[in-house]
């Protein structure tokens, strides 16, 4: 982003890698395109935030693996709002119908905005304000390999606006899931975020955060609780990161890089309490995202997220909290209903 001349390196390059860095549920330290790993569901977000393998009926869930999507999601559209730190907000519409007996597709947005932010000349002076912001538009088709086996593709478009300069890319995720009803159990793999860009802001190439995920969810007899474990960042095992102990000095760093770190960083775990089809409440832990806070801001909830749903009538209502930081809690909502039960 070296050619950004008419607002200051000194003030964009923090605030842009701050508003990535916090809002990509804990992704890898390059910003470029981390909010595709910011999900559109509530459901998700109370799981810890990436989660490829719980068998949803909300149209919100489906941006997580594209095999998730199915022809019971039959004429359902979706809402979803997230507040995140300080001015940053985001929203999304989905929709989503069957292909015949096997298949489905569904369309949606998702745009991410940052608030309001100084423009500046390269001496430092302001000289107005202007608006970062993100938007992906999205194409989702799956189709029923077997009666257990389905796979999916997805296909993104993304569009980047921050102030006087846009980029434009395309990403595609390829997902598998295999779901047996009778044990409750689900696998899936997803390979997401495949492309690049066809746009760049001036003479710097941001790459997407290509990744592989792998996801397991099973309920256990009559226990009405779906665990799962979600596997990502599996392109690479090494995930360093600092400690800084009570955060007073600078001097107490401590890379972290040994075995177990390494490995609990790429996991996330999450349980799932569903009584009935009409509710569940879940929780998420991810351990990336409290390391990631490894500051003394960090709170004790730090990793943790809570999740609940509720369906009424025709709609479903989803709601998720989390709070990655002391100065940072955040807040999403969902919104489902099936048109075909309200016409």
């Amino acid at each position: 982003m070296s050619g950004f001349p008419n607002i200051s390196s000194k003030r964009l390059f923090p605030l842009i890698a701050l508003a990535f860095a916090l809002t990509s549920a804990g992704a890898d330290s390059s910003p470029a395109y981390n909010y595709l790993n910011i999900p559109s569901s509530a459901h998700i977000y109370g799981l810890g935030g990436i989660n490829i393998s719980t068998v949803d009926d909300d149209i919100n869930a489906v941006d997580q693996n594209p095999a998730l999507l199915g022809p019971e999601f039959e004429s359902q559209i979706g809402l979803n709002y997230m507040h995140y730190i300080a001015g940053s907000n985001f929203a999304g519409a989905r929709f989503g119908t069957a292909a015949g007996e096997h298949g489905a597709w569904s369309i949606g947005i998702q745009y991410y905005g940052y608030g309001e932010m100084d423009r500046t000349d390269v001496s430092g002076n302001i000289t107005g304000a202007f608006s970062p912001k993100d938007v992906a538009f999205s194409g989702i088709y799956s189709h029923d390999i077997t009666d257990r086996l389905r796979g999916g593709i997805s296909l993104k478009f993304l569009y980047n606006a921050y102030g006087d300069y846009s980029a434009m890319a395309l990403a595609t995720d390829l997902g598998l899931n295999y779901y047996d009803p009778e044990s409750d159990l689900s696998l899936s793999a997803v390979i997401a975020n495949l492309g690049g860009q066809i746009k760049r802001f001036d003479n710097h190439y941001d790459r997407l955060p290509v990744d592989l995920r792998l996801g397991w969810t099973k309920s256990f007899g009559s226990f009405p609780v779906r665990f799962s474990v979600t596997a990502w960042n599996l392109t690479k095992w090494h995930l360093p990161y600092y400690e800084t102990g009570d955060g007073t000095s600078n001097d107490n760093l401590k890379l972290k890089d040994s075995f177990g770190s390494n490995l609990f960083r790429h996991l996330i775990f999450a349980a799932d309490f569903v009584p009935s089809d009409k509710f569940h409440i879940g929780i998420g832990y991810n351990y990336k995202t409290r390391t990631d806070m490894s500051t003394y801001s960090r709170s004790f909830l730090s990793g943790f997220s809570i999740g609940a749903g509720l369906r009424v009538s025709s709609f479903s209502v989803g709601v998720a909290l989390s709070q990655p930081h002391t100065g940072a809690t955040t807040f999403m909502f969902n919104l489902s209903t099936n048109l075909s039960e309200l016409l």
